[in-house]
């Protein structure tokens, strides 16, 4: 590859690391470890991708990645965002096929995602942030009766609050892979 293409692909690994919060070293060192993928299935995929396609065009921008993005990374740069949109036409399989050839064999996406609910690092759900998720989200007011029944719901070690892996089960829930089955 020619040394602008390098560079240029260099610059979109650093971005993308950024919003994984992965450093540049980590990624390096995966990379040349050649460490496998990001295993995702088909309905993890779909589940994933429409998340973020809110209208259901089948395809993504930086627009809808940032509008959903910007609710769990309040301060998230657009120019981050713009990053992951590594092809002009963005699908399910654009997504699948990134996902799949990524380099980053140790990330752990559901340990990534729990630390967004998770801003304190205190190893539970912090319930201010969980409320200000769903609010912007769209799905309402959370009452203090919702929280109780999404803890009770969630809670699978019935210690009162919702850990990692009590989240890996919430996400598990509905899935016909039992929660020891994700990464």
């Amino acid at each position: 590859p020619s040394l602008s293409r390098m560079a240029k692909q260099s610059r979109h690994k650093a971005k993308a690391a950024s919003i994984l919060n992965i450093s540049e070293d980590e990624l390096r060192l995966t990379e040349q470890a050649g460490r496998g993928h990001i295993r995702i299935d088909d309905d993890e995929l779909s589940a994933a991708f429409d998340f973020f396609d809110v209208d259901g065009k089948g395809r993504l921008t930086a627009k809808d990645l940032h509008n959903r993005l910007s609710t769990f990374y309040p301060n998230l740069p657009a120019k981050d965002v713009k990053a992951l949109i590594t092809e002009p036409v963005f699908t399910k399989e654009v997504l699948r096929r990134l996902l799949e050839n990524n380099h980053l064999g140790g990330f752990d996406p559901v340990k990534q995602a729990f630390a967004v609910y998770d801003p304190h690092n205190t190893g539970y759900v912090d319930l201010d942030t969980l409320r200000h998720i769903f609010t912007d989200l769209g799905f309402g007011e959370i009452t203090d009766e919702d929280m109780t029944v999404l803890i009770e719901t969630s809670d699978v070690d019935g210690d009162g609050k919702i850990s990692l892996e009590d989240f890996r089960g919430m996400l598990a829930f509905g899935s016909s892979k039992p929660a020891s089955h994700l990464p």
